[in-house]
């Protein structure tokens, strides 16, 4: 697929109620069949940022999941987001991306937030995912990881699309801006950042941001701060390669592996 339509949804959180976040993305699903093949979603969408792991984790069988792929199938949409998981006896703030054929990809954040006390409720993952989907390649990461620039090294180009899900709060907003731009730069790949609004259970307080920027660093696709919203992208893998062939810097990158 040359071209391929990717909705971002900037919502607030029910604070820890999975079946009223699920009841209110279904509403926004519904108004998005037919018009986009991706929806990204902003990171723990069921149950905002908790600690509470051992309450609310769920294994990938569980109810959140099998929702979500009931409702992939039935509006036509890849869906992607996280989610507070269990596997293992281990808990995990695991990405997930749902495709329509029944496809599932999942990717445990790499990087806990040490400052939230991630670490002490949640198990880290240790392997990077690239989804393909309808021709493209792509690299789903959480919140935190964008402070990372080597785990979203895009070497040899094997990705051409990268997306952050994450709770990013008001005072380190800027970061979030700068960073999200300087990975679309540094990667020659386009970058969709999806961020939430409101205030958590912990009165930490979220104004959105979130973004589609081109390999050129255009912001092409946002959603008004401390709005509620959706906004749909239509991004072209043609002009992509068009662009690294034509100024490839990746020929000159620094080779190494983690």
């Amino acid at each position: 697929m040359e071209s391929i339509r990717i909705s971002i949804i900037q919502t607030d959180i029910v604070w820890e109620n999975k079946q009223e976040n699920l009841r209110l993305l279904h509403e926004k699903l519904q108004s998005l069949r037919g018009i986009t093949e991706i929806v990204v979603l902003p990171e723990m969408f069921s149950t905002g940022f908790s600690m509470q792991s051992k309450i609310l984790a769920e294994p990938n069988s569980g109810e959140t999941i099998t929702t979500l792929k009931q409702w992939a199938a039935k509006f036509q949409l890849a869906i992607c987001g996280s989610y507070i998981a269990t596997e293992n006896e281990q808990f995990y703030n695991r990405a997930f991306f749902l495709t329509p054929e029944g496809e599932e990809f999942y990717y445990d954040k790499r990087h806990l937030f040490r400052m939230g006390r991630e670490a002490e409720h949640f198990s880290a993952g240790d392997k990077r995912l690239i989804i393909p989907y309808h021709g493209w390649n792509i690299c789903l990461l959480v919140c935190y990881d964008l402070r990372f620039p080597v785990w979203s090294r895009n070497v040899g180009n094997e990705y051409d699309l990268l997306i952050y899900v994450a709770n990013w709060p008001i005072p380190r907003r800027l970061v979030w801006d700068t960073l999200l731009r300087a990975r679309a730069l540094e990667n020659q790949c386009y970058v969709c950042g999806v961020n939430r609004v409101g205030t958590d259970g912990y009165q930490l307080s979220y104004n959105g941001g979130s973004k589609v920027y081109s390999a050129f660093g255009e912001e092409i696709g946002s959603i008004p701060d401390e709005k509620e919203g959706i906004t749909t992208v239509s991004v072209n893998l043609t002009a992509l390669h068009q662009f690294r062939e034509k100024f490839p810097v990746w020929k000159d990158a620094d080779e190494f592996h983690l």
